[in-house]
Protein backbone atom coordinates (compact mmCIF):
# COMPACT_ATOMS: atom_id res chain seq x y z
CA UNK A 1 0.00 0.00 0.00
CA UNK A 2 1.26 3.66 -1.00
CA UNK A 3 0.84 5.70 2.25
CA UNK A 4 1.06 9.75 1.97
CA UNK A 5 1.14 11.55 5.20
CA UNK A 6 0.25 15.04 5.91
CA UNK A 7 2.51 16.98 8.40
CA UNK A 8 5.00 14.12 8.56
CA UNK A 9 7.28 15.88 10.05
CA UNK A 10 5.68 16.30 13.29
CA UNK A 11 7.39 13.93 16.13
CA UNK A 12 4.07 12.12 16.12
CA UNK A 13 3.50 11.63 12.50
CA UNK A 14 6.98 11.10 11.57
CA UNK A 15 6.70 7.86 14.01
CA UNK A 16 3.57 7.11 12.20
CA UNK A 17 5.72 7.08 8.83
CA UNK A 18 8.60 5.02 10.24
CA UNK A 19 5.82 2.24 11.66
CA UNK A 20 4.10 2.32 8.64
CA UNK A 21 7.65 1.36 6.66
CA UNK A 22 8.64 -1.26 8.80
CA UNK A 23 4.89 -2.69 8.35
CA UNK A 24 6.27 -2.99 4.50
CA UNK A 25 4.27 0.15 3.29
CA UNK A 26 5.50 2.49 0.69
CA UNK A 27 5.69 5.72 2.67
CA UNK A 28 5.91 9.57 1.51
CA UNK A 29 4.80 12.73 3.02
CA UNK A 30 4.39 16.24 3.29
CA UNK A 31 5.26 18.75 5.28
CA UNK A 32 5.35 22.65 5.74
CA UNK A 33 8.43 22.33 8.55
CA UNK A 34 11.23 20.47 7.73
CA UNK A 35 13.88 20.19 10.17
CA UNK A 36 15.93 17.56 12.06
CA UNK A 37 16.12 15.54 13.96
CA UNK A 38 12.54 14.19 12.15
CA UNK A 39 13.70 14.68 8.79
CA UNK A 40 17.08 12.99 9.54
CA UNK A 41 15.31 9.99 10.33
CA UNK A 42 13.26 10.07 7.32
CA UNK A 43 15.93 10.46 4.87
CA UNK A 44 17.19 7.53 6.78
CA UNK A 45 14.39 5.38 6.28
CA UNK A 46 13.97 5.98 2.61
CA UNK A 47 10.79 7.86 2.91
CA UNK A 48 9.95 10.44 0.44
CA UNK A 49 9.80 14.35 1.87
CA UNK A 50 8.09 17.03 -0.16
CA UNK A 51 8.12 20.61 0.78
CA UNK A 52 4.47 22.57 1.22
CA UNK A 53 1.43 21.12 0.93
CA UNK A 54 0.39 21.54 -2.86
CA UNK A 55 -2.48 19.09 -4.19
CA UNK A 56 -0.31 18.05 -6.87
CA UNK A 57 1.61 16.21 -4.23
CA UNK A 58 -1.05 13.85 -3.76
CA UNK A 59 -0.99 12.61 -7.62
CA UNK A 60 -1.20 10.00 -8.83
CA UNK A 61 -3.38 9.28 -5.56
CA UNK A 62 -2.12 7.66 -2.72
CA UNK A 63 -4.14 4.51 -1.67
CA UNK A 64 -4.17 5.92 1.92
CA UNK A 65 -3.81 9.76 3.07
CA UNK A 66 -2.53 9.77 6.74
CA UNK A 67 -3.74 13.59 8.28
CA UNK A 68 -1.62 15.07 11.13
CA UNK A 69 -3.65 17.58 13.46
CA UNK A 70 -1.79 19.89 12.42
CA UNK A 71 -4.08 20.26 8.92
CA UNK A 72 -7.06 21.98 9.08
CA UNK A 73 -9.16 23.19 6.38
CA UNK A 74 -8.07 25.61 3.77
CA UNK A 75 -4.72 23.82 3.38
CA UNK A 76 -4.41 22.91 -0.44
CA UNK A 77 -3.28 19.56 -0.03
CA UNK A 78 -6.65 18.68 2.12
CA UNK A 79 -8.96 20.44 -0.26
CA UNK A 80 -7.97 18.58 -2.88
CA UNK A 81 -8.02 15.50 -0.78
CA UNK A 82 -11.56 15.84 0.12
CA UNK A 83 -12.73 17.22 -3.53
CA UNK A 84 -11.21 13.75 -5.03
CA UNK A 85 -12.77 11.66 -2.18
CA UNK A 86 -9.39 10.40 -1.56
CA UNK A 87 -9.49 7.66 1.36
CA UNK A 88 -7.52 9.56 4.29
CA UNK A 89 -7.35 8.64 8.35
CA UNK A 90 -5.84 10.12 11.01
CA UNK A 91 -2.72 9.11 12.00
CA UNK A 92 -3.90 8.02 15.71
CA UNK A 93 -7.02 5.99 14.24
CA UNK A 94 -4.02 4.40 11.66
CA UNK A 95 -2.29 3.68 14.70
CA UNK A 96 -4.77 1.69 16.83
CA UNK A 97 -6.23 0.12 14.36
CA UNK A 98 -3.11 -1.14 12.46
CA UNK A 99 -0.35 -1.43 15.09
CA UNK A 100 -1.68 -1.45 18.38
CA UNK A 101 -5.19 -3.96 17.88
CA UNK A 102 -3.93 -6.78 19.82
CA UNK A 103 -1.23 -5.31 21.83
CA UNK A 104 -0.89 -4.71 25.17
CA UNK A 105 -0.78 -0.92 25.64
CA UNK A 106 1.35 1.07 28.18
CA UNK A 107 0.57 4.99 27.18
CA UNK A 108 2.16 7.59 29.41
CA UNK A 109 -0.08 10.92 29.90
CA UNK A 110 0.39 14.12 31.26
CA UNK A 111 1.29 17.66 31.40
CA UNK A 112 4.82 17.33 31.24
CA UNK A 113 7.60 14.89 30.73
CA UNK A 114 5.80 12.58 28.59
CA UNK A 115 8.62 12.09 26.04
CA UNK A 116 11.28 11.71 28.45
CA UNK A 117 9.13 9.03 30.41
CA UNK A 118 7.89 6.85 27.51
CA UNK A 119 11.91 6.96 25.97
CA UNK A 120 12.86 5.70 29.80
CA UNK A 121 9.92 3.21 30.23
CA UNK A 122 10.81 1.71 26.24
CA UNK A 123 14.29 1.70 27.36
CA UNK A 124 13.94 -0.25 30.82
CA UNK A 125 11.49 -2.86 29.21
CA UNK A 126 13.90 -3.34 26.61
CA UNK A 127 16.61 -3.91 29.44
CA UNK A 128 14.56 -6.22 30.94
CA UNK A 129 14.75 -8.20 27.59
CA UNK A 130 11.21 -7.41 26.63
CA UNK A 131 11.76 -5.89 23.55
CA UNK A 132 9.00 -3.46 23.40
CA UNK A 133 7.20 -1.53 20.36
CA UNK A 134 7.48 2.39 21.18
CA UNK A 135 6.26 5.04 19.56
CA UNK A 136 8.01 8.45 21.00
CA UNK A 137 7.58 12.52 20.51
CA UNK A 138 11.40 12.61 19.60
CA UNK A 139 13.99 10.35 19.27
CA UNK A 140 15.07 8.62 22.14
CA UNK A 141 19.01 8.47 22.30
CA UNK A 142 19.50 4.18 23.08
CA UNK A 143 16.93 3.72 20.08
CA UNK A 144 18.22 6.39 17.13
CA UNK A 145 14.28 5.97 16.07
CA UNK A 146 11.26 7.35 16.99
CA UNK A 147 8.97 4.32 16.69
CA UNK A 148 9.55 0.43 15.99
CA UNK A 149 7.16 -2.33 16.47
CA UNK A 150 9.25 -4.12 19.15
CA UNK A 151 10.05 -8.12 19.20
CA UNK A 152 7.64 -11.05 19.35
CA UNK A 153 9.94 -12.55 22.56
CA UNK A 154 8.21 -14.20 25.55
CA UNK A 155 6.98 -11.06 26.96
CA UNK A 156 8.23 -10.72 31.03
CA UNK A 157 4.56 -9.28 32.47
CA UNK A 158 2.28 -11.60 33.53
CA UNK A 159 -0.06 -13.20 31.10
CA UNK A 160 -2.88 -11.31 29.84
CA UNK A 161 -6.67 -11.72 29.88
CA UNK A 162 -9.75 -10.02 28.69
CA UNK A 163 -9.86 -8.13 31.94
CA UNK A 164 -5.65 -6.60 31.79
CA UNK A 165 -5.43 -3.51 32.74
CA UNK A 166 -3.52 -1.13 30.00
CA UNK A 167 -1.26 1.20 32.46
CA UNK A 168 -2.22 5.45 31.94
CA UNK A 169 0.87 7.86 34.40
CA UNK A 170 0.66 11.00 34.31
CA UNK A 171 3.41 13.47 34.79
CA UNK A 172 1.69 14.61 38.13
CA UNK A 173 2.27 11.63 39.69
CA UNK A 174 -1.26 9.47 39.83
CA UNK A 175 -2.06 7.42 37.07
CA UNK A 176 -5.43 8.44 35.42
CA UNK A 177 -8.43 5.89 34.53
CA UNK A 178 -8.26 5.15 31.06
CA UNK A 179 -11.66 5.04 29.49
CA UNK A 180 -13.06 2.28 28.52
CA UNK A 181 -12.99 0.55 25.21
CA UNK A 182 -13.20 -3.07 23.08
CA UNK A 183 -9.19 -4.35 22.69
CA UNK A 184 -8.43 -8.04 21.73
CA UNK A 185 -6.92 -10.25 24.25
CA UNK A 186 -2.93 -9.79 23.96
CA UNK A 187 -0.92 -12.88 23.09
CA UNK A 188 1.62 -13.42 25.46
CA UNK A 189 3.99 -13.58 23.29
CA UNK A 190 3.18 -9.99 21.91
CA UNK A 191 5.69 -7.49 23.02
CA UNK A 192 4.23 -4.43 24.64
CA UNK A 193 3.86 -1.50 23.21
CA UNK A 194 4.83 2.21 24.54
CA UNK A 195 3.51 4.85 23.75
CA UNK A 196 3.10 8.53 24.67
CA UNK A 197 -0.06 9.43 24.79
CA UNK A 198 -1.16 13.47 24.59
CA UNK A 199 -4.31 14.71 24.60
CA UNK A 200 -4.43 16.97 21.64
CA UNK A 201 -7.37 16.80 19.00
CA UNK A 202 -6.99 13.78 16.70
CA UNK A 203 -7.38 15.55 13.19
CA UNK A 204 -9.75 18.49 12.39
CA UNK A 205 -12.61 15.67 11.50
CA UNK A 206 -11.58 13.97 14.88
CA UNK A 207 -11.80 15.82 18.09
CA UNK A 208 -11.45 13.53 20.32
CA UNK A 209 -8.15 13.67 22.20
CA UNK A 210 -5.57 11.10 20.41
CA UNK A 211 -5.56 8.94 23.20
CA UNK A 212 -8.82 7.60 22.61
CA UNK A 213 -7.41 5.65 20.23
CA UNK A 214 -5.04 3.89 21.78
CA UNK A 215 -6.77 0.96 22.66
CA UNK A 216 -7.21 1.01 26.90
CA UNK A 217 -9.49 -1.68 28.16
CA UNK A 218 -10.40 -1.33 31.89
CA UNK A 219 -9.95 1.56 34.43
CA UNK A 220 -6.14 1.52 35.57
CA UNK A 221 -5.52 0.51 39.51
CA UNK A 222 -3.90 3.96 40.68
CA UNK A 223 -0.21 3.99 41.96
CA UNK A 224 1.04 7.41 43.53
CA UNK A 225 4.77 8.23 43.33
CA UNK A 226 6.46 11.71 44.82
CA UNK A 227 10.28 12.69 46.11
CA UNK A 228 9.81 11.73 49.94
CA UNK A 229 5.60 10.33 49.53
CA UNK A 230 3.79 8.27 47.44
CA UNK A 231 3.72 4.33 46.87
CA UNK A 232 7.16 4.61 44.59
CA UNK A 233 9.14 7.65 46.78
CA UNK A 234 12.58 8.98 45.90
CA UNK A 235 14.94 10.42 48.48
CA UNK A 236 18.06 12.66 46.78
CA UNK A 237 21.23 11.50 47.50
CA UNK A 238 22.56 14.31 45.32
CA UNK A 239 20.49 17.76 45.36
CA UNK A 240 20.86 17.90 41.13
CA UNK A 241 19.03 14.74 41.28
CA UNK A 242 21.51 12.91 39.32
CA UNK A 243 21.68 10.01 42.59
CA UNK A 244 18.49 9.64 44.55
CA UNK A 245 16.98 6.20 46.41
CA UNK A 246 14.31 4.31 45.65
CA UNK A 247 11.59 2.75 48.26
CA UNK A 248 8.65 1.10 47.76
CA UNK A 249 5.91 0.20 49.86
CA UNK A 250 7.70 0.80 52.83
CA UNK A 251 10.72 -1.64 51.25
CA UNK A 252 13.99 -0.14 50.11
CA UNK A 253 14.54 -0.46 46.20
CA UNK A 254 17.73 0.47 45.97
CA UNK A 255 19.75 3.36 44.00
CA UNK A 256 19.85 5.19 40.60
CA UNK A 257 22.71 7.34 39.65
CA UNK A 258 22.28 8.77 35.85
CA UNK A 259 23.08 11.93 33.92
CA UNK A 260 19.27 13.48 34.26
CA UNK A 261 19.18 16.34 36.18
CA UNK A 262 16.31 17.70 38.37
CA UNK A 263 13.42 16.77 40.98
CA UNK A 264 11.05 16.28 37.57
CA UNK A 265 13.64 13.81 35.76
CA UNK A 266 13.72 12.25 39.09
CA UNK A 267 9.48 11.99 38.85
CA UNK A 268 10.09 10.92 35.32
CA UNK A 269 11.95 8.39 36.98
CA UNK A 270 9.42 6.67 39.13
CA UNK A 271 6.55 6.96 37.05
CA UNK A 272 8.89 4.86 34.62
CA UNK A 273 9.89 2.25 36.82
CA UNK A 274 6.35 1.87 38.50
CA UNK A 275 5.12 1.92 34.87
CA UNK A 276 7.66 -1.13 33.78
CA UNK A 277 7.01 -3.32 37.37
CA UNK A 278 3.29 -3.39 36.58
CA UNK A 279 4.42 -4.70 33.34
CA UNK A 280 6.00 -7.40 34.82
CA UNK A 281 9.77 -6.25 35.08
CA UNK A 282 12.33 -6.98 38.36
CA UNK A 283 12.21 -2.89 39.99
CA UNK A 284 15.69 -4.05 41.66
CA UNK A 285 17.07 -5.57 38.16
CA UNK A 286 15.97 -2.60 36.13
CA UNK A 287 18.19 0.19 38.56
CA UNK A 288 21.33 -0.55 36.70
CA UNK A 289 19.35 0.81 33.48
CA UNK A 290 18.89 4.30 34.37
CA UNK A 291 22.65 4.97 34.05
CA UNK A 292 22.99 3.72 30.49
CA UNK A 293 20.21 5.85 29.77
CA UNK A 294 20.38 8.47 26.96
CA UNK A 295 17.92 11.11 27.03
CA UNK A 296 16.01 12.21 24.01
CA UNK A 297 17.47 14.62 21.58
CA UNK A 298 16.50 17.86 22.41
CA UNK A 299 16.42 17.16 25.96
CA UNK A 300 18.91 19.38 27.53
CA UNK A 301 21.50 18.06 24.66
CA UNK A 302 24.68 19.09 24.98
CA UNK A 303 25.89 20.48 21.51
CA UNK A 304 28.83 21.40 21.96
CA UNK A 305 31.36 23.04 24.51
CA UNK A 306 34.35 25.37 22.99
CA UNK A 307 36.79 27.38 25.10
CA UNK A 308 34.58 26.07 28.43
CA UNK A 309 31.14 27.21 26.95
CA UNK A 310 28.74 24.37 27.04
CA UNK A 311 25.67 25.13 25.11
CA UNK A 312 22.65 22.88 25.66
CA UNK A 313 19.75 22.63 22.83
CA UNK A 314 15.99 21.97 24.74
CA UNK A 315 12.64 21.24 23.65
CA UNK A 316 11.06 24.39 26.24
CA UNK A 317 7.67 25.48 25.64
CA UNK A 318 5.86 25.89 29.18
CA UNK A 319 7.38 27.94 32.45
CA UNK A 320 7.30 25.12 34.59
CA UNK A 321 9.29 22.76 32.11
CA UNK A 322 11.56 26.46 31.69
CA UNK A 323 11.70 26.62 35.72
CA UNK A 324 12.30 22.66 36.81
CA UNK A 325 14.85 22.40 33.96
CA UNK A 326 16.91 25.38 34.84
CA UNK A 327 16.51 24.58 38.18
CA UNK A 328 18.27 21.06 37.82
CA UNK A 329 21.46 22.98 36.08
CA UNK A 330 21.57 25.68 38.64
CA UNK A 331 22.16 22.82 41.10
CA UNK A 332 24.52 21.12 39.04
CA UNK A 333 26.62 23.99 37.70
CA UNK A 334 26.11 26.13 41.76
CA UNK A 335 27.33 29.94 41.00
CA UNK A 336 28.60 29.03 37.28
CA UNK A 337 26.40 31.69 34.99
CA UNK A 338 23.49 30.39 33.05
CA UNK A 339 22.39 32.10 29.78
CA UNK A 340 18.74 31.48 28.32
CA UNK A 341 18.06 31.53 24.78
CA UNK A 342 13.91 31.46 24.06
CA UNK A 343 12.18 31.41 21.30
CA UNK A 344 8.36 31.42 21.89
CA UNK A 345 7.10 29.54 19.44
CA UNK A 346 4.19 26.95 21.03
CA UNK A 347 1.06 28.27 19.81
CA UNK A 348 0.26 29.04 23.55
CA UNK A 349 3.83 30.82 24.05
CA UNK A 350 2.84 32.93 20.50
CA UNK A 351 -0.45 33.60 21.84
CA UNK A 352 0.99 35.16 25.14
CA UNK A 353 -0.88 32.87 27.19
CA UNK A 354 2.27 32.25 29.56
CA UNK A 355 3.63 35.67 29.46
CA UNK A 356 3.36 36.68 33.27
CA UNK A 357 4.86 33.29 33.89
CA UNK A 358 7.81 33.86 32.16
CA UNK A 359 9.96 36.18 34.14
CA UNK A 360 9.67 34.14 37.64
CA UNK A 361 10.13 30.21 35.32
CA UNK A 362 13.70 32.55 34.69
CA UNK A 363 14.60 33.01 38.25
CA UNK A 364 17.87 30.79 37.81
CA UNK A 365 19.15 32.50 34.63
CA UNK A 366 21.47 35.19 34.71
CA UNK A 367 20.83 36.25 31.49
CA UNK A 368 17.83 36.21 28.88
CA UNK A 369 17.64 36.45 25.41
CA UNK A 370 14.30 36.56 24.23
CA UNK A 371 14.01 35.85 20.32
CA UNK A 372 10.37 38.40 19.46
CA UNK A 373 9.95 37.44 15.90
CA UNK A 374 8.33 40.71 13.69
CA UNK A 375 5.50 38.15 13.92
CA UNK A 376 4.81 37.74 17.29
CA UNK A 377 1.66 39.18 18.60
CA UNK A 378 2.83 40.90 21.77
CA UNK A 379 5.38 42.76 23.25
CA UNK A 380 8.33 40.78 25.33
CA UNK A 381 8.76 44.03 27.16
CA UNK A 382 7.15 43.68 29.76
CA UNK A 383 8.96 40.32 30.17
CA UNK A 384 12.38 42.05 29.98
CA UNK A 385 11.16 44.80 32.64
CA UNK A 386 10.70 41.85 35.45
CA UNK A 387 13.91 39.82 34.37
CA UNK A 388 15.63 43.23 36.29
CA UNK A 389 17.84 44.32 33.58
CA UNK A 390 18.94 40.54 33.47
CA UNK A 391 17.01 40.01 30.02
CA UNK A 392 17.06 41.83 26.39
CA UNK A 393 14.91 40.78 23.60
CA UNK A 394 16.51 40.58 19.94
CA UNK A 395 14.58 40.51 16.35
CA UNK A 396 16.14 37.25 14.50
CA UNK A 397 18.12 34.33 14.93
CA UNK A 398 21.12 36.27 13.60
CA UNK A 399 21.47 39.47 15.73
CA UNK A 400 20.70 36.79 18.26
CA UNK A 401 24.12 35.60 17.92
CA UNK A 402 25.77 37.67 17.18
CA UNK A 403 24.46 39.58 20.85
CA UNK A 404 25.19 36.12 22.43
CA UNK A 405 28.65 35.57 21.01
CA UNK A 406 29.40 39.47 22.49
CA UNK A 407 28.46 38.61 25.88
CA UNK A 408 29.58 35.22 26.50
CA UNK A 409 32.46 34.08 28.78
CA UNK A 410 34.03 30.80 29.58
CA UNK A 411 32.52 29.11 31.82
CA UNK A 412 28.76 29.86 31.11
CA UNK A 413 26.32 28.08 30.41
CA UNK A 414 23.99 28.33 27.34
CA UNK A 415 20.71 26.81 26.84
CA UNK A 416 18.68 27.50 23.68
CA UNK A 417 15.09 26.50 24.51
CA UNK A 418 11.99 26.00 21.27
CA UNK A 419 10.00 23.67 20.52
CA UNK A 420 10.85 24.18 16.80
CA UNK A 421 13.64 24.30 14.85
CA UNK A 422 14.74 27.78 15.82
CA UNK A 423 16.91 28.04 12.66
CA UNK A 424 19.30 25.71 14.21
CA UNK A 425 20.36 28.58 16.32
CA UNK A 426 22.21 25.94 18.85
CA UNK A 427 24.52 24.41 16.35
CA UNK A 428 25.11 27.83 15.00
CA UNK A 429 26.02 29.59 17.79
CA UNK A 430 28.71 26.63 18.22
CA UNK A 431 30.25 26.89 15.03
CA UNK A 432 30.14 31.27 15.83
CA UNK A 433 32.47 30.25 19.18
CA UNK A 434 34.80 28.03 16.99
CA UNK A 435 35.19 31.13 14.87
CA UNK A 436 33.77 29.28 11.70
Amino acid sequence: MRLHILGICGTFMGGVAALARELGHAVEGSDANVYPPMSTQLEALGIGLVSGYAAENLQPAPDLVVVGNAMSRGNPAVEYMLDARLRYVSGPQWLGETVLAGRDVLAVAGTHGKTTTTSLLAHLLESAGVAPGFLVGGVPGNFGVSARLGGKQAYAGPEPSSGAARHLFTREGTPQGSPRGEGSVVPPAAAPFVIEADEYDTAFFDKRSKFVHYRPRCWTPVESFGIGRGDWQATLIEADGSAFAVQHADERIGEVRWSLLGNHSVMNALAALAAATAAGADPRALLPAFAGFESVKRRMELVGEVNGVRVYDDFAHHPTAIATTLAGLRAKVGGARILVVLEPRSNSMRQGAHAAALAPSLADADGVFILQRAELPWDAGAVISALDGRGIAVPTVDTLIAELRRQVRSGDQVVFMSNGGFEAAPRRFVERLRGR
